[in-house]
């Protein structure tokens, strides 16, 4: 995909790894839309700040109507609650609710729009626990592998709408995630 002259939606943009990759979006020639659940804390010079929580459907219904030319969704949202699945099961619910149905959320609202713009492509940010567990923090290894099959059904489901659908698997990564 070219860069230069696409339209993204970066989820997560307010720090970390999703104001890396929207910032350098923004160097390489990208309308970008830095998405996060409080746009005043997002800090990418450049960027159109949207609100966005990936848990809640109206806020993600809201982001789909307002940002209408995207051609490039990187699905970067996330959290870790560093749960066994012993434990708090409301922190393993909401390890999925961000990780798989956070994702699938967005990913359902921007296909239409995607499409409509002539196809495009859809980067989710996975983790190298996507392909085995840490007892320490299973739930998010549990979510991160579903997101990781939903990623490879969603590769096969969109190719004839000319959206090309890809997950990039991270190790650690010095963000506030890992502090």
């Amino acid at each position: 995909m070219n860069i230069d002259g696409s339209t993204a939606l970066v989820t997560g943009a307010n720090r970390g790894l999703g104001r890396h990759l929207a910032t350098h979006l923004l160097g390489r020639g990208a309308t970008v839309y830095a998405g996060a659940r409080n746009p005043d804390a997002l800090e990418v010079p450049g960027a159109k700040a949207i609100a966005l929580d990936i848990t809640d459907p109206a806020s993600v219904a809201r982001a789909a109507e307002v940002a209408g030319d995207v051609t490039l969704l990187i699905n970067n949202a996330g959290l870790s609650t560093f749960t066994d699945l012993l434990g708090d099961m409301d922190n393993i619910r909401l390890e999925m609710d961000t990780h798989f149905f956070g994702t699938l959320s967005v990913t359902r609202a921007f296909v239409p729009v995607i499409a409509a713009n002539g196809g495009g492509s859809i980067l989710n940010m996975l983790s190298v626990v996507s392909w085995y567990s840490n007892p320490a923090s299973a739930a998010y290894c549990a979510a991160k592998s579903a997101e990781w099959s939903m990623t490879n059904a969603l590769r096969l489901q969109l190719v004839e709408k000319n959206i090309r659908v890809v997950g990039l698997h991270v190790g650690l990564v010095d963000t506030d995630l890992i502090a």
